[in-house]
């Protein structure tokens, strides 16, 4: 076309052969001009003035690639003597500039004008895919619960509001000391999930006692869909042989190791501490042993790691179990600068004490004397508490008025709370929702062979390991325990069992006898089985219609799955250990539970058993309560145990003083622990009423059907297979005429997936898809990156469009160029703009919505369009001109409304932590500095927000 501008250097791509790709002008000579396209190995020689050639030049927000593979994306665009230099940063943040001949020549051009004079259009239905995940990303990015939706677990109120507290704070350090069985792993997971997904977080190091390491290898994959890699000395060499990194910790982004791992090798330590984590949590961390002069190698790695890792999570036990000591050396964990004297520290926890006091009857509507009146006047100020104390005393007040004053008294309270922000600690007393747990003895004799066998009284807790191994003569064959196991199975047919050993061995050969005795096929799972193999047996063991009726564990199985959908659990042993028997019971006594929980438990009369079994029911009830004080009295009393054990024979009375003395040391020990609750760190552990309203936003997320719908389009177009599987359930496997080589996250066998979550939680060996699922969020990726659907064409007949006229829709995007971590989606995100133009350059946006043009669309071929388009070109360009102009209006004001809304919000929590900050010493400047930081910069990267043309629609009236 005469009009056309050519100089050697510049790209252009060829509107009838697309396919060759990228074309370089090389020479000019008179009236042609020759072009290398060097992705097909072509040459072309084209007229100057009727080339069907279109000038490729990319955007700010595009993202190209160089010559040497290097990708960049596009900040600012100059021009020189006819050829442009893109200018911006690369995958690795660093800035660079490229010259437009030095672009890769394979790499795919997708602006969507050129596709539209190129006559390369897609299918109307890739066109509607395309907003279709335009406008779910924008509402994505916009969510304030990112993070907090997409994992297999239960919406459970207390475990969302810590995620969602200490998940969007920017490098968050916080102890996680929830009683046993409210899920403190579920809440670190939920806290990492939010912070890997927002951006604030990228690289994550976990570090847990050895024998937990595949619970939370399971945990991280199954219920967030995680893939940590897990770190030993044999991957440690490996990685270091092959050269892929000096550091090993530096090879992986995620990485899962022991514990043992880093106090038995400096070397490996210290590469851990150089790793630039931006996130550690570490588990059982009240076992870091602490004194103020000699802290334990443990303590002292973790302390390394604490000192280089800006977010750090610890997951322990309660303070109460802790002692003071020990719950200091954990704060000081998170914060040596604060928690440096323990001295000091003492003194402000007794100082505290009366308050905490004066909270707890605020909280459980108790009356005040007048010294806890003083002391909240004293607490809280005279112009904040007084007017409140003279409601609530004042007996002429109406009810709830009285309530209104001791909330707002507990809320003052609340701020100045210490640890409040960097503790979490939730108790069953305040959570509820646990079904009763029921204890059933089987006494049984002991065979007199197993009596000859035993030589201490404590080898009688697991008899069946003396027995020698012969054939014809294994234990299963004369233990009575097997017998009542079977008979068990017979009587709750219907039922699922659980049953608990202490090792492999005992559970392997309770499996075969069960199979070879009765033909009762079980499931085993213990620590020699392969992670998949262990998969494979509890699925068996969920599945309710084609599933066994028992599953079989060593120790192991009291470590890493939870089983709430069964209720029947068959202790064929007891550990001598308090803490060992709540991790068996908890994998079926915890929230989510439905039904009372019955516990089974064989013993042989007269022996350890009997002894073990009554000193933890009748010394500890721990059977029928969790019990916070087992650990510390059997330190005291274990010598006395097994003097129980060994006079169970000659002198059976002795154990009714055991009993009596660990029933009054229980009831001191829970009293004084019930004494020192901190009621104010409790209620500010769950809130309940903003936990409500984000179990309401999630749950409403849950049931609608926008997903299902969404994904089911997103297969259709690319021809991925879907059929149901179940009721609410889906196989999903690649098709043969897919028109991508691999779909994100979908092996060539399938899989089997729900948009269910209750089924998701039954059914572990399927996927769960939400809007955070990996498929799903790289699946959105995939359409929005490939340029599919950015431009097409259809006829349309409307009244509004009259046959022979045609109307352009252009999609803009309105998008903030920020990292990652500012969230700035929350106040801006990737904003959909449409705007309709006809061709007498009208906006007719509001005439023809989006849903109504969509209803009057057909589809057109291919050479019908090409031939209106090339002729009004010029025209369709002034339209496309006009609608820039037009989303520019339109961006403006949407973007002067999220910096309106940015600057409103962050003034609001400004404001409370300087508040906060003068009456809680837990509330540093630098918390107040950060937000404002985080303000500026943001701001700086809203103001370079830029409108970008994604896609168009040439409509043609029918």
């Amino acid at each position: 076309m005469p009009d056309l501008q050519f100089a050697p250097g510049q790209c252009w791509i060829s509107d009838t052969e697309l396919e060759l790709g990228l074309g370089i002008v090389t020479g000019m000579s008179g009236r042609t001009l020759t072009l290398q396209f060097s992705a097909s190995d072509t040459i072309r020689t084209y007229a100057t003035d009727n080339a069907p050639l279109t000038r490729v030049l990319f955007q700010a927000g595009d993202k190209i690639e160089s010559r040497q593979g290097w990708k960049m994306t596009i900040q600012s665009v100059t021009e020189s003597d006819a050829l442009v230099t893109y200018h911006g940063l690369r995958d690795n943040t660093s800035p660079a500039s490229l010259q437009e001949a030095a672009l890769n020549p394979f790499m795919p051009f997708n602006r969507p004008q050129a596709r539209l004079f190129a006559g390369l259009l897609d299918k109307n239905e890739w066109y509607e895919l395309r907003r279709e995940t335009l406008a779910h990303r924008q509402r994505l990015e916009k969510s304030d619960l990112i993070g907090l939706g997409g994992a297999r677990t239960e919406l459970l109120p207390h475990q969302l509001y810590i995620a969602h507290e200490a998940g969007r704070r920017l490098a968050p350090r916080v102890l996680l000391a929830d009683e046993v069985g409210l899920g403190k792993t579920i809440e670190a997971c939920l806290i990492l999930h939010t912070q890997l997904l927002t951006g604030r977080a990228q690289r994550a190091l976990i570090v847990v006692p050895n024998p937990l390491l595949h619970q939370w290898l399971v945990e991280l994959l199954r219920r967030f869909n995680l893939s940590f890699s897990l770190f030993d000395e044999e991957r440690c060499q490996a990685i270091e042989s092959s050269g892929q990194s000096e550091n090993p910790f530096q090879a992986e982004q995620l990485v899962l190791c022991g514990l043992n791992l880093l106090i038995d090798d400096e070397k490996r330590l210290a590469q851990a501490e150089a790793g630039e984590w931006d996130i550690l949590i570490v588990d059982e961390a009240h076992h870091l042993e602490w004194h103020e002069e000699n802290p334990s190698p443990a303590y002292l790695a973790v302390e390394r790691l604490a000192k280089q890792t800006p977010g750090v999570l610890l997951l322990t036990a309660t303070p109460e179990q802790l002692g003071r000591e020990g719950h200091f050396a954990r704060l000081r964990l998170l914060d040596p600068d604060r928690f440096h004297s323990l001295n000091q520290f003492q003194q402000e926890q007794a100082q505290y004490q009366p308050i905490a006091n004066a909270a707890a009857l605020l909280i459980n509507d108790q009356p005040l004397s007048s010294t806890d009146q003083d002391l909240l006047l004293k607490t809280l100020g005279q112009e904040l508490a007084a007017p409140l104390l003279a409601q609530l005393t004042n007996a002429n007040n109406a009810t709830d008025r009285q309530h209104a004053a001791r909330t707002q008294l507990t809320n003052l309270l609340l701020d100045r709370h210490g640890t409040g922000r960097g503790m979490f600690r939730n108790t069953r007393d305040r959570v509820k929702g646990f079904t009763p747990r029921v204890l059933h003895r089987y006494p049984l004799p002991l065979p007199d062979i197993y009596r000859d066998l035993t030589g201490h009284a404590t080898e009688q807790l697991q008899p069946e390991l003396l027995l020698p191994e012969a054939k014809g003569s294994e234990w299963w064959r004369i233990d009575p325990r097997v017998d009542w196991l079977i008979n068990l199975l017979k009587q709750y047919r219907q039922e699922k069992i659980l049953l608990i050993c202490a090792h492999a061995t005992t559970a392997k050969d309770l499996e075969q006898a069960l199979r070879m005795r009765e033909g009762i096929s079980a499931a085993l799972f213990h620590e020699g089985m392969r992670i998949i193999e262990r998969d494979r047996a509890a699925a068996w063991f969920a599945d309710r219609d084609q599933g066994c009726p028992i599953l079989i564990c060593s120790e192991i199985g009291s470590e890493g799955r939870n089983f709430q959908f069964a209720h029947h659990l068959v202790l064929f042993d007891l550990p001598e250990n308090p803490d060992l028997l709540e991790q068996r019971i908890g994998r079926l006594d915890r929230i989510g539970q439905k039904a009372q929980v019955e516990l089974h438990t064989p013993y042989f009369e007269g022996t350890a058993q009997e002894v073990l079994l009554r000193w933890y029911h009748e010394g500890l009830n721990a059977f029928v309560h969790t019990c916070q004080s087992g650990q510390q009295i059997l330190e005291q009393l274990k010598p006395a145990l097994h003097q129980a054990f060994e006079d169970c024979y000659s002198d059976p009375a002795s154990l009714n003083l055991l009993l009596t003395t660990t029933r009054q040391l229980h009831e001191q020990v829970t009293r004084a622990l019930k004494q020192g609750r901190d009621h104010l760190l409790e209620l500010n552990s769950c809130r309940k009423q903003e936990a409500g309203e984000l179990v309401q936003q999630l749950t409403g997320n849950d049931t609608a059907s926008s997903l299902a719908d969404y994904m089911e389009q997103l297969f259709n177009t690319f021809g991925v297979e879907s059929e149901p599987h179940s009721k609410d359930s889906l196989v999903i496997r690649p098709g043969q005429h897919m028109l991508t080589e691999h779909f994100p996250h979908l092996p060539d066998e399938g899989i089997t997936a729900t948009f269910d979550r209750l089924t998701a939680l039954t059914h572990e060996e399927w996927q769960f898809l939400s809007w955070e699922h990996p498929m799903v969020l790289d699946a959105i990726d995939m359409v929005l990156e490939s340029g599919h659907g950015n431009a097409t064409a259809a006829g349309i007949r409307h009244g509004a469009i009259p046959p022979g006229s045609m109307a352009l829709e252009l999609l803009f995007i309105l998008e903030c160029p920020a990292p990652k971590l500012l969230q700035a989606g929350r106040f801006l995100p990737p904003t959909l703009l449409r705007i309709l133009i006809d061709q007498h350059l009208n906006d007719r946006s509001d005439d023809i919505d989006f849903s109504t043009q969509r209803a009057a669309l057909n589809s057109l071929p291919k050479t019908v369009v090409q031939k209106i388009v090339t002729p009004l070109r010029q025209r369709i360009q002034t339209m496309i001109t006009l609608g820039e102009q037009l989303a520019d209006e339109q961006a403006r004001a949407t973007l002067q409304e999220a910096i309106k809304h940015m600057h409103t919000r962050y003034a609001e929590e400004q404001s409370r932590l300087e508040a906060l900050r003068k009456i809680n010493p837990y509330v540093r400047q630098s918390d107040v500095d950060q937000l404002q930081n985080i303000e500026a910069s943001l701001r700086r990267h809203l103001d370079s927000s830029r409108v970008r043309l994604d896609s168009v629609r040439l409509a043609i009236g029918i």
